[in-house]
């Protein structure tokens, strides 16, 4: 088989599912970057079949020439793909325009248009928080006196909580919709704060059925962590999601995606589940999720899902996992600018939780603080039991400290 990965930058967890996809037995891999390929690790770069370099890795004309050119190169090619949200409609495009099999264009820009998406679940009766398109600061003003303060003002085709924020009044969304104005083309995206614990459902489909999920929960939520550049934060996967607790989210999931139009691949959706016990989507993305969230589930079920996602991509294939663990994330952030000068506790972490830590990239002396939610560096730990893990997360934000001057 010919398959194509496109990947504009060489981020860790896509260097991860590049080699993933080229690992694949009787798979030739083109690559399609912008990043020159002399940025891969030599023994990933090696498993390569050929490679495109573009200059503009997002831009749909660019991609389809580069897929040509490989095209021409290889053979036919099967399947062309990408991890990365960003991508996802330009992909959709170019298979359209190649007559490629995949995710279509309708689906992905339902999966990408946050506003499109809620009014697909609505029309499908599935709970979602309340929104609109402001066309202009009338109207973003209309909807906040529906709703009541806060809301959150949030990019129609956004990912990771980029670009994400909470208003608080009527002068604070005045502020920011006199600095950047809507318009009929570019409208503001407005959405009901929703209070309540935050979720991912993430999925495995085939065909538009899907045939397995995972569910973890955000401490605190990350609108929260980009409000609070200082805060660490977790992700914690819990070993016990047949609870019936979760019964609802998989009947929601499920049907989220059936209406979306998911067919093969792999989505992250995010969630709140309300005081009184509702659930409400978020959002749903059409790839793997991030925040080490695609590692998580690889530890916990003792899988590697890069190497599994990269099968379901190109021969539809995935075999269903049995989960052995609990895990969690713990992200290490300090206040400021500059650069890590101390980081302090790891001797007593190590001594207290050192056996249940399955990975970790601590803070470098010297390291720039960077702007990421992410921070400076991470833990992830893993235990058969849900609450050793949540101490041992608590644990690693609490003692833990990153000075940075």
């Amino acid at each position: 088989m010919n398959v194509i990965f496109v990947a504009p930058y060489f981020l860790p967890a896509t260097v991860r599912f590049i080699d993933a996809v080229a690992s694949l037995p009787g798979v030739r891999t083109g690559l399609i970057s912008q990043d020159p390929s002399g940025l891969l690790p030599v023994s990933v770069r090696a498993k390569l079949t050929a490679h495109q370099r573009i200059q503009q890795g997002l831009d749909p004309r660019q991609i389809r020439a580069a897929a040509v050119a490989l095209i021409r190169e290889l053979g036919p090619v099967t399947r062309l793909f990408g991890s990365l949200e960003d991508l996802q409609v330009a992909l959709a495009q170019v298979r359209e325009s190649l007559s490629i099999p995949g995710l279509s264009v309708e689906a992905a820009n339902y999966f990408r248009d946050k506003s499109e998406m809620k009014r697909v679940l609505r029309k499908n009766q599935l709970p979602c928080a309340q929104h609109c398109l402001a066309r202009s600061l009338e109207e973003g003003l209309a909807f906040s006196h529906q709703v009541g303060f806060p809301i959150v003002l949030k990019p129609r085709a956004g990912a990771g909580a980029r670009n994400t924020f909470k208003v608080t009044d009527t002068e604070q969304l005045k502020q920011i919709m006199r600095a950047y104005p809507p318009s009929a083309y570019e409208p503001t995206m407005l959405e009901e704060f929703v209070r309540g614990e935050e979720h991912s459902f993430d999925a495995i489909s085939i065909r538009g059925q899907m045939v397995w999920h995972s569910i973890t929960r955000y401490y605190p939520t990350p609108l929260e962590v980009l409000e609070n550049p200082w805060i660490q934060w977790c992700v914690l996967l819990p070993s016990d999601i047949d609870h019936a607790r979760f019964d609802k989210i998989r009947d929601v999931g499920r049907r989220s995606l059936q209406a979306l139009g998911m067919g093969t691949g792999m989505s992250h959706m995010e969630w709140f589940r309300r005081a009184d016990g509702d659930v409400a989507v978020s959002e749903v993305a059409a790839r793997p999720p991030g925040a080490q969230i695609t590692t998580l589930h690889s530890v916990a079920h003792d899988i590697d899902l890069f190497k599994a996602w990269a099968q379901l991509m190109v021969r539809e294939t995935f075999d269903i996992p049995l989960q052995k663990y609990s895990a969690g994330v713990a992200f290490l952030r300090g206040m400021g600018t500059g650069r890590v000068k101390e980081v302090l506790g790891i001797e007593q972490i190590q001594k207290e939780i050192g056996s249940l830590v399955i990975e970790a990239k601590l803070p470098q002396i010297g390291q720039s603080a960077g702007s990421g939610y992410e921070g400076q560096g991470y833990v992830i730990v893993r235990h058969p039991d849900t609450e050793v893990v949540k101490q041992a997360l608590k644990k690693l934000i609490s003692q833990i400290r990153i000075v940075i001057s």
